[in-house]
């Protein structure tokens, strides 16, 4: 049998079938280490083949293949660092909510996100949470932000999940799509995902005041059916994301606008760092790119994470 992987709990998956059926399957034993580097073999979003068994009256599957995936979208396992974890499979966009404050999102963890994904294909829409509450100061903050990422060509939104400013456009771009949600915990997915679709009632929690940041509610990567013809991953909040390796001369070639510029370098293997006849430092020195993502460029070429802790990855 063929279905798709719906939940992940570890060791358990759930499983659905084109019919529409739902199976807990686990994996053959064997399976986990079979040339497969990641904390978890299995992501939300594969398409596996499964054959069923039945154990004291009661029915469940053992997968023993994963279908190729278009794509996927990785972060390095903080406690196995040579390990990474997939967060989720075969996407068709992912929409990373911000916020400005309450929580804050950096601009590092934007940019290691996005050349994350942009490694991996996936499209990334920006998505402004919480503009409802801002004052006048810091929505200016949330147009800065926006316009730099809208000049290098990300799609940003600014919404409200309370409110509901702007969520049909969200509903919009999500049709006939599978759409992951992630970001910081406390920056109102749940409560978003919601708001798209009220009958999946998933759990909120309010943001802690002592450190103004999230409660996760969300344990574990989730896929949903929504009724207007979209697939939505929830997914746990996370604190920090990190870069999974990759060569220091490519790094460049997933920020759109060092990219864009690399080939007018003196030099073909330019990091962008101390050459001479740079182009994108001189690009830096007109402001034609912006300081915040240099900066990021650099710590991500320098092998430098950010220090963080995650809520729940660094547990499967």
């Amino acid at each position: 049998m063929t279905g798709l992987v719906y939940k992940s709990t570890g060791s358990w998956y759930t499983v659905k079938t084109d019919l529409g059926h739902v199976y807990e399957c686990r994996i053959k034993g064997k399976f986990r280490i079979k040339g497969i580097k990641s904390t978890n073999p299995i992501a939300v979003g594969d398409l596996v083949d499964f054959e069923l068994e039945t154990n004291n009256n009661q029915e469940s599957g053992i997968i023993h293949k994963i279908h190729d995936r278009t794509n996927y979208i990785v972060r390095k396992s903080v406690n196995l660092s040579k390990q990474t974890h997939i967060i989720a499979a075969n996407l068709d966009q992912v929409f990373l909510m911000i916020t400005i404050n309450n929580p804050p999102t950096l601009t590092s963890f934007i940019d290691r996100f996005l050349v994350t994904a942009n490694a991996y294909s996936i499209k990334t829409v920006l998505l402004f949470n919480k503009i409802d509450v801002y004052d006048e100061e810091t929505l200016l903050e949330v147009k800065y932000l926006a316009h730099i990422y809208r000049k290098i060509g990300y799609e940003c939104i600014g919404v409200s999940a309370k409110t509901g400013k702007n969520v049909d456009k969200v509903k919009t771009l999500m049709r006939n799509k599978v759409s992951m949600f992630s970001g910081h915990s406390g920056v109102g997915k749940s409560t978003l995902v919601n708001a798209i679709e009220p009958a999946l009632n998933i759990k909120t929690k309010e943001i802690s005041t002592q450190h103004m940041q999230g409660q996760h509610t969300t344990t574990f990567a989730e896929m949903f059916d929504l009724s207007f013809d979209a697939k939505i991953i929830d997914t746990p909040g996370i604190k920090g994301f990190g870069v999974v390796d990759m060569d220091k001369e490519e790094v460049g070639d997933y920020f759109p606008e060092i990219f864009k510029l690399k080939q007018d370098c003196k030099f073909n293997n330019c990091l962008h760092v101390k050459e001479p006849k740079c182009a994108v430092k001189k690009a830096l020195d007109n402001d034609e790119i912006t300081f915040s993502r240099y900066r990021s460029y650099l710590q991500i070429i320098e092998g430098e994470d950010e220090h963080y802790r995650t809520d729940n990855w660094d547990n499967q």
